[in-house]
């Protein structure tokens, strides 16, 4: 399963609560090369300054972080990818990789949000977590990249039939009900019961 959206549209957050329902791993490219950065691994110090640009790490490092993961044992029996892939070339990628392992997407889950909301969400975030790649300036730059460059993976995935689209306005627990109701239309059903939120605001 691929979730796709806007920079602070709640995907890894559904990412979290999906994967604790599918009972597979949610994997976040954007966590894997935020804790690379902080660690100050190899990887973390060619990809922080493409991260403190609010730019997108390029696709040879990416991809290679991705395959790297998805071959580890727990994603065997499925995952869930949160940031990846963000461009058609990653998509070619991931096809390829996909086809090696033989296997396939079951489907892609579009997050929709109102970009208004999604920079006062990334600034708050910010705040909260003190993110110096968060800033309004970078958050704006961040979602002019995405719309030139990740919009149209949705074109691509929406001709596979692929694409769910999902509102990711409202309560946490309201937006992964709808993602539920959504995934379970295409016959995929989560094996486990999630646990509401403590604060569904």
């Amino acid at each position: 399963m691929l979730l796709i959206g806007p920079p602070g549209a709640g995907k890894g957050t559904q990412a979290t609560r999906l994967a604790e329902a599918f009972v597979v791993p949610a994997v976040s490219t954007g966590d894997i090369f935020r804790f690379n950065v902080k660690n100050e691994t190899a990887l973390g110090l060619q990809v922080k300054a493409f991260m403190d640009a609010g730019a997108y790490v390029p696709d040879t490092l990416t991809n290679a972080i991705v395959k790297d993961r998805l071959g580890e044992s727990d994603a065997a029996s499925g995952f869930l990818l949160d940031g990846y892939p963000r461009t058609t070339d990653q998509v070619a990628e991931l096809d390829r990789l996909l086809d090696d392992e033989g296997t396939k997407l079951d489907a892609v889950v579009l997050i929709t949000a109102d970009t208004d909301e999604v920079v006062s969400r990334l600034l708050k975030r910010a705040e909260e977590q003190g993110r110096a790649d968060d800033t309004a300036d970078v958050i704006r730059h961040r979602l002019d990249v995405y719309a030139e460059q990740t919009a149209p993976l949705i074109d691509v995935y929406s001709a596979r039939g692929l694409v769910i689209t999902i509102d990711g306005l409202g309560a946490v627990d309201v937006v992964t009900d709808r993602i539920l109701a959504a995934l379970a239309d295409r016959g995929l059903h989560a094996t486990n019961t999630i646990e509401k939120a403590a604060n569904p605001s």
